[in-house]
């Protein structure tokens, strides 16, 4: 198979030197099947219970520490450096920065179902002002 030109997506990524709200997002490349991105978290960057339709979640962590929780704010589990979770479709969640001395960068890989509306769907107030997250596109095609 040969790929046409201006298939290809090539990133790299940098931590954002300026947030000047709770979270920031880097989006690294995408298709209609998967996404890639950093969301880099510090305290008061937490979201609310939500799950996604059409959407499984890979997270692991790339810097501090990060916990994930269920309906009833059950903890999931606490993941470090390399560790990380599968959220599959359908399933309510929230996470937070759970370090102490260091911003959470957590690597975020979606795959999307094909045939389904994708849909974020909120169990909860949003704990965040979406207005404040600073979004940050780092691809370039090639």
């Amino acid at each position: 198979m040969i790929m046409s030109e201006g298939s290809y997506q090539v990133f790299k990524y940098e931590k954002p030197s300026d947030m000047p709200g709770g979270k920031a997002i880097v989006q690294l490349a995408g298709s209609d099947i998967i996404r890639g991105r950093v969301q880099v978290v510090r305290e008061g960057g937490e979201n609310n219970l939500h799950s996604h339709r059409g959407m499984d979640g890979f997270w692991m962590v790339l810097a501090g520490r990060v916990r994930f929780y269920g309906p009833g704010d059950v903890v999931i589990g606490e993941f470090g450096k390399y560790e990380g979770i599968l959220i599959p479709r359908g399933e309510q969640y929230w996470f937070e920065s759970a370090s102490v001395d260091e911003e959470l960068e957590i690597l975020q890989m979606a795959g999307f179902e094909k045939g389904t509306k994708v849909e974020r769907i909120d169990a909860e107030d949003q704990k965040l002002k979406v207005e404040s997250v600073e979004v940050k596109e780092v691809t370039e095609t090639r």
